[in-house]
């Protein structure tokens, strides 16, 4: 009986396994270097009852990676957070790149889930802009968009899914149990209107998620097809100037 019990056991853990492997589709070795466009709002969710946080882009400076890690080059990357209830890396780590669909949320106990994934898609499809994240100086407006994306984006993590996008509202904690977000401090009529511009058809950012356990996970947009082919090209030159170096 005990041979069975652990044959059935390792048969579990085989099938298991490519499930996992699934979920990761590469790594990157980052750290939280700065913040682009941001202010400071106060959030009711994921365990916090009034507390102030940054809302905005974080910037994650990329030392490595591996599989589509590589799609980003080294150096900073623009991010939204996506897990309250966590802290940002202030060493480097080696964070999952994964789908944001098969993200799971320490605090609610669940993955993100594709229809949340999809909206948070065309949340940043239709809204995201990238002078939020140009290095620059930022102004007063800028920092107020930002921090009311980033509300929308926790927004639509934390809550459950509204019969439309229209219902969504960050000054009301709509979620009976753990879950559910409301912010004040923030331009919460800005952040309501971009949710409620989601349809569901419009326009989709293609995004994966940084995920670590123990530490915050990241929302970032995959670089364009021309960005990724010119950190191709670069790779090319840099080996055939080390394979001339070597002859």
């Amino acid at each position: 009986m005990r041979t069975i019990k652990i044959t059935f056991l390792c048969v579990a853990i085989c099938l298991a396994l490519p499930c996992v492997a699934k979920a990761s589709l590469g790594t990157v070795d980052i750290h939280h270097s700065g913040y682009g466009a941001k202010d400071v709002l106060d959030v009711w969710g994921a365990g916090y009852s009034g507390t102030s946080v940054n809302g905005g882009v974080y910037m994650l400076d990329k030392s490595s990676g591996t599989g589509q890690g590589w799609l980003w080059s080294n150096g900073e990357i623009p991010s939204y957070c996506i897990e309250l209830n966590q802290n940002a890396p202030s060493t480097t780590k080696t964070y999952d790149v994964v789908m944001p669909e098969n993200v799971y949320n320490s605090y609610l106990g669940s993955y993100l889930g594709t229809t949340k994934a999809d909206y948070l898609r065309e949340l940043w499809g239709r809204f995201f802009l990238p002078e939020w994240a140009d290095g620059g100086s930022y102004s007063s407006y800028e920092n107020g968009q930002s921090e009311a994306f980033a509300a929308a984006v926790w927004e639509i993590v934390y809550e459950d899914v509204p019969t439309l996008p229209s219902y969504y509202d960050v000054t009301t904690d709509g979620t009976i149990g753990v879950g559910g977000f409301m912010a004040d401090n923030v331009d919460s009529s800005l952040a309501n209107y971009f949710l409620s511009q989601l349809t569901g058809f419009g326009p989709k950012a293609d995004l994966r998620a940084f995920t670590h356990q123990g530490n915050q996970d990241f929302l970032v947009e995959v670089p364009e097809p021309t960005t990724i082919a010119l950190l191709g090209i670069s790779g090319v030159f840099s080996l055939l100037r080390r394979r001339r170096k070597n002859a």
